[in-house]
C-alpha cells in the first residue's frame, strides 16, 4: 500500500471549504430542484385559475431548472465514458414530452428526478469530511534532538532517522521505534484499544499515539507526512471512491433500458414509416414510446420508500445516510464487528481479585487504590473506581513501564505488571486469568506478594443474545480487533463469536472486511478512527455511537445514536423489509413499462393515455414506499 503524499494530505485538509459541507439552504445543488418544485407548483395554480400562458412559462422555467441538474451530467456520461444511467432515460423522456407538446409533463419529470437525485448526493457528499479529523491527531511541531541539544520543528518536516523527544502527555508525530526510556502509550486512536501499552526500546510505536507517563527518545522511521495516519486517510479515500462508483438499483436497470427503447423508438418511427408511408403517424408513436418508456415510477419508486424507511429508522436510533446505503443495507449477509467499544464498553474495570492468606480482596483493592490514585494510567482508574474510599499513601513514586511504590501506614506498597514484580504463589492465577483476556497487576506489601488485580473491559450485557439472534437469521459474525490473540478469543468465547481476527493494524482490518465481501454482502461496525478504513472498504460501514469518533461516523453509511447492540437485528430486518418494498416498487414500475410499449405502439394508447398510466402508477408506488415508514419493535 503507497502511503498519502504530502500532496494529498494538504487536499485533506483543506477540503470542506466547498458546497459538499455548506449547510442544505446555501447549496445550490439542493436549492435549484426545490426552485425547480415551487416553479412548476406555481405552473399548476395558474392553470387552475386560468392564466394558462403565465403556467406554460413557469412550467418551463420549472424544466430547465429540474432538468439543469441531470442532463449535463447524463450527457457527459454518455460521451466521455459511454454510461447509461436513470438519468439519461429521464433525459430523453422529458424531450419526448416536450416535442409532443406535453411541457407540464416533462416539468413534473424533470422536478421529482432532480429532487431525489439532490437529497441524496448532499448526503453522500458529507462522507470525506471526517478525514481531517484523522490527521489532527498528528501535532504541528515535534522536538527533535540533534546532539546534546533540541530543536522544534514541523511535524511535516519530520524525516526518517530524526530522533523525537516525547514528554507525557504528547503525540507521537510520526511511526518510530522506542530508543531510549519507558512508558505507557495511548493508542485508542490506533488500535482502538482502551488499555495502553507498556513500550521500551525497541517497541514499535505509531503516529497519533499519546505517551502517558515517562520521557521517550523515539527515532522515526516514517516522514511526517508519509505514516500509518496518511495510510489511513489513503485507504479511506480510496473505498469510498470505489464504492461511489457502484451503480444503484435503478441504474442498473437503466443501462439495457435506455439502448433498449431507443432502439426500439428508432424502429418504430423507421419501420412504420417505410411499411405505411404515414411518417407522421410513426415518427408520433415513436415519441409515444419515448414518454411510455419514462421511466416515472421507477424514479420516484425507490427514493420515495427509502425517505419513509430512513425516517422510520431514525426514530429508533438508526441513521441512514444515503438511499445506495439503504439498498445495500437490506442484502447484509454477514457482520464484521469491532471489538473495543463495540462488543466491549471501553471502560476498564476490575474483573477479579486473588489474594494470599494473609489479605482479603478489600485489602488488596485498597493497598493498590492507595497507590493509583496518584496516577493516570488508565489501569488506575479502574482499580481506584473499585476502592474509592481507600486512603491515599504517602511517597509515592512511579517507574514508567513498571508500576508505582509508596508508604501507607509504615508498610511499603508496590503495584506493578508481573514483568517487574513477581507473582510468587500466586503464578498460577495470574496464568489463569491472562489465559482469559484480563490485563493483570501485582500487589506487594513490605516486598512480598498479597494480591493480584484482573482488568478487563467487559462484553455488553446483551452481545450474547445479539450474537445468538443473528445466527439464527443466517448472518455470520466476525470479531476484528487490535487487541492480542489471546484477549480476543477469551472475549469471542463470552459473546459466541467463532471467527475471530486479532492483532489487526486499521490497514488489516480493511483488508480482512474486503476478503469477506468477496463471498457475501458484508458490514463493519466500529465506532473509532482506526475503524475508518474498514467502514469504508466494507459493503456497508455501521458506526457505534453518534459520540464515536469523527471519522469513524463519517465514514460509515449508518450510525447508531446509542451503543445498544440490540438495534443491529433490528436495523437489519427493518432494512430487508424497505429492501423488499423496493423490489415491489420495482417491478410494478417495470411491469408498466411492458405494458405500456406495446399499446404505445399498436396504437391502442394515445399520449394522453399514457401519461395518465403514468400519474396512476406513481401514485401507487408511493402509496406503497409509504408502508416502510412502519416499523415493527423488536
Amino acid at each position: 500500500m503507497s502511503a498519502v503524499t504530502g500532496s494529498q494530505v494538504e487536499h485533506v485538509d483543506i477540503e470542506g471549504d466547498d458546497d459538499d459541507n455548506r449547510p442544505w439552504y446555501r447549496s445550490p445543488s439542493v436549492l435549484i430542484p426545490i426552485a425547480s418544485g415551487v416553479a412548476f407548483v406555481a405552473g399548476l395554480v395558474c392553470d387552475w385559475t386560468g392564466a394558462e400562458s403565465a403556467g406554460l412559462v413557469l412550467f418551463w422555467i420549472g424544466l430547465l431548472l429540474g432538468a439543469y441538474t441531470f442532463v449535463p451530467g447524463a450527457l457527459r456520461k454518455l460521451f466521455t465514458n459511454g454510461k447509461l444511467g436513470i438519468g439519461l432515460l429521464m433525459t430523453i423522456s422529458a424531450t419526448g414530452a416536450v416535442i409532443l407538446g406535453y411541457v407540464e409533463e416533462a416539468a413534473a419529470l424533470a422536478f421529482l428526478y432532480s429532487i431525489a437525485e439532490a437529497l441524496e448526493d448532499k448526503a453522500m457528499d458529507r462522507a470525506r469530511a471526517g478525514l481531517r479529523a484523522l490527521l489532527k491527531l498528528v501535532p504541528d511541531t515535534a522536538l527533535v534532538k540533534r546532539g546534546a541539544a533540541t530543536a522544534e520543528v514541523e511535524a511535516k518536516e519530520l524525516r526518517v532517522g530524526d530522533m523525537l523527544v516525547v514528554r507525557p502527555g504528547e503525540r507521537v508525530a510520526t511511526d518510530g521505534i522506542v530508543r531510549a526510556g519507558r512508558s505507557s502509550l495511548d493508542t485508542s486512536a490506533i488500535t482502538g484499544e482502551s488499555i495502553p501499552v507498556e513500550v521500551e526500546p525497541g517497541t514499535d510505536v505509531s503516529a497519533g499515539s499519546i505517551n502517558t507517563t515517562g520521557v521517550l527518545e523515539i527515532e522515526a522511521t516514517a516522514a511526517g507526512t508519509d505514516n500509518s495516519l496518511t495510510t489511513i486517510v489513503e485507504l479511506v479515500e480510496q473505498a469510498q471512491a470505489e464504492k461511489g462508483d457502484r451503480a444503484r438499483l435503478a441504474d442498473r436497470i437503466a443501462r439495457p433500458l435506455v439502448p433498449g427503447v431507443m432502439l426500439l423508438a428508432v424502429l418504430v418511427g423507421v419501420l412504420g414509416s417505410l411499411l405505411t408511408g404515414d411518417t407522421e403517424l410513426w415518427i408520433t408513436r415513436a415519441l409515444v414510446v419515448l414518454v411510455a418508456a419514462s421511466p416515472c415510477a421507477l424514479a420516484i419508486a425507490v427514493p420515495v420508500t427509502v425517505v419513509s424507511a430512513i425516517g422510520a429508522a431514525s426514530k429508533f436510533g438508526v441513521v441512514v445516510k444515503s438511499g445506495a446505503a439503504f439498498e445495500r443495507f437490506g442484502g447484509i449477509r454477514h457482520l464484521a464487528v469491532d471489538k473495543t467499544g463495540t462488543l466491549t464498553r471501553n471502560e476498564p474495570t476490575v474483573a477479579r481479585v486473588v489474594t494470599t492468606s494473609g489479605a482479603t480482596e478489600a485489602d488488596v483493592l485498597a493497598w493498590a487504590a492507595s497507590l493509583e490514585g496518584h496516577s493516570t494510567h488508565p489501569l488506575a482508574a479502574a482499580i481506584t473506581n473499585a476502592a474509592p474510599d481507600a486512603v491515599a499513601a504517602e511517597d509515592v513514586s512511579e517507574t514508567a513501564g513498571h508500576g508505582i511504590a509508596g508508604r501507607l501506614d509504615g508498610a511499603r506498597l508496590a503495584v506493578g505488571s508481573p514483568r517487574w514484580l513477581t507473582a510468587g504463589t500466586l503464578a498460577d492465577d495470574v496464568l489463569a486469568m491472562e489465559s482469559e483476556g484480563m490485563t493483570v497487576v501485582i500487589v506487594h506489601r513490605d516486598d512480598q506478594p498479597t494480591g493480584a488485580i484482573g482488568v478487563r473491559d467487559e462484553l455488553r450485557p446483551e452481545v450474547p443474545e445479539v450474537i445468538a439472534t443473528l445466527n439464527r437469521r443466517g448472518i455470520g459474525v466476525t470479531m476484528l480487533t487490535g487487541d492480542n490473540a489471546r484477549t480476543a478469543a477469551a472475549l469471542a468465547a463470552q459473546a459466541g463469536i467463532s471467527d475471530v481476527r486479532a492483532e489487526l493494524r486499521p490497514e488489516d482490518k480493511a483488508a480482512a472486511v474486503t476478503e469477506l465481501s468477496k463471498s457475501q454482502p458484508t458490514a463493519m461496525i466500529g465506532d473509532g478512527i482506526n475503524d475508518a478504513p474498514a467502514l469504508a472498504a466494507a459493503d456497508l460501514g455501521i458506526a457505534m455511537g453518534a459520540k464515536g469518533a469523527d471519522a469513524a461516523i463519517e465514514s460509515a453509511d449508518v450510525a447508531f445514536t446509542g451503543h445498544d447492540l440490540r438495534l443491529i437485528p433490528q436495523a437489519l430486518a427493518h432494512a430487508r423489509r424497505g429492501r423488499s418494498i423496493i423490489n415491489q416498487n420495482v417491478v410494478l414500475s417495470i411491469a408498466i413499462i411492458a405494458v405500456l410499449l406495446p399499446s404505445a405502439i399498436t396504437g391502442i394508447l394515445g399520449l394522453a393515455a399514457v401519461v395518465l398510466v403514468h400519474e396512476v402508477a406513481e401514485v401507487i408506488v408511493i402509496l406503497n414506499g409509504l408502508r416502510a415508514a412502519r416499523r415493527k419493535r423488536a
